[in-house]
């Protein structure tokens, strides 16, 4: 059973002339890493909204974990965690703090004030996180003190201290130094590994989505593709090889005898069509000066979408 389902969602803005979304109908299987992608202003942080309760649909109807968005808001709560694009840390607090009071406010722990005298559990749980995140020397130091990175691991803490069965990213590694943000996605992953988290994700690293199982790419509110990353791109963007040769009459009649499809860009563009391109080099006797394969990426596909629908 999925353990996200959205029917026929929408949202409209008091005054507004359109829909922010328009239709939008999904699901997400458990343990999934499932990408929301669009351009500024396509609708994603608006659905995020609404399946994290914090905004209400004006219709359809959306389950999380078996609980109705706006029937059960408050076990949606429970089996959720957000983090969302702007740090929403106290500044004031240190992190341990930060992360004590956000459990105490789940119910998951009696209202300490100090963490010596939290539960054990509570201690234990504080120790392994912030080990497991590279920031157990930091996690009584004031929140002010931290950099960005050690601020963005301190909320995936946070968001994961009452073991939600679906993490929300919203922009997660927005302002992250490359290796922060592979620090925080090595995590995340032994995260979903470890304990079967599903995971919605928003971002414009198109690359961090090449890992998602499932891609939605959202446009003016509707969903404009849907599918595996393999099948976005392969849907939206041409497979093929260029190859040319000193000889290049004679590669044109062979290519044009070997039947496949070509076009002179100057070089000699086969499209794949199926084939492979170790098949198709194989084939072909004309001595090569120039063999490069083009595989689309993911970029490719997204940018396509979006220039089509501009």
């Amino acid at each position: 059973m999925p353990i996200i389902e959205v029917h026929q969602l929408i949202k409209r803005y008091k005054n507004a002339n359109t829909n922010a979304v328009d239709g939008v109908s999904f699901n997400v299987a458990p343990g999934e890493l499932f990408a929301l992608l669009g351009p500024n202003g396509a609708g994603k942080t608006t659905i995020i909204s609404i399946l994290t309760t914090t905004l209400s649909p004006t219709s359809g109807t959306a389950t999380i974990a078996g609980h109705d968005l706006e029937k059960s808001a408050s076990e949606v709560r429970k089996n959720v965690g957000i983090i969302f694009q702007k740090p929403s840390l106290d500044l004031n607090l240190t992190a341990e703090e930060n992360v004590r009071f956000h459990a105490i406010l789940y119910g998951l722990y009696p209202f300490r004030l100090t963490f010596s005298t939290m539960p054990i559990q509570y201690r234990q749980q504080i120790d392994e996180l912030a080990t497991i995140l590279g920031i157990e020397k930091e996690i009584f130091n004031p929140i002010k003190t931290f950099s960005g990175g050690m601020t963005r691991k301190l909320e995936i803490m946070r968001s994961l201290i009452h073991r939600p069965k679906v993490l929300f990213l919203d922009e997660p590694t927005v302002g992250l130094d490359p290796a922060s943000r592979r620090n925080l996605w090595q995590y995340i992953q032994k995260v979903r590994q470890e304990s079967n988290t599903t995971i919605l994700l928003t971002t414009h690293y198109l690359d961090e989505a090449e890992e998602a199982d499932t891609i939605c790419i959202i446009n003016r509110g509707k969903i404009v593709s849907y599918g595996t990353p393999e099948q976005i791109k392969a849907e939206l963007i041409e497979e093929y090889i260029l190859v040319d040769a000193t000889d290049r009459a004679r590669l044109r009649t062979e290519l044009t005898q070997l039947g496949f499809a070509f076009t002179e860009t100057p070089h000699f563009k086969i499209q794949l069509n199926g084939s492979t391109a170790h098949y198709i080099v194989k084939s072909i006797n004309t001595p090569l000066n120039l063999l490069k394969t083009h595989s689309p990426t993911l970029e490719e596909a997204y940018i396509s979408i979006v220039e089509q629908l501009t």
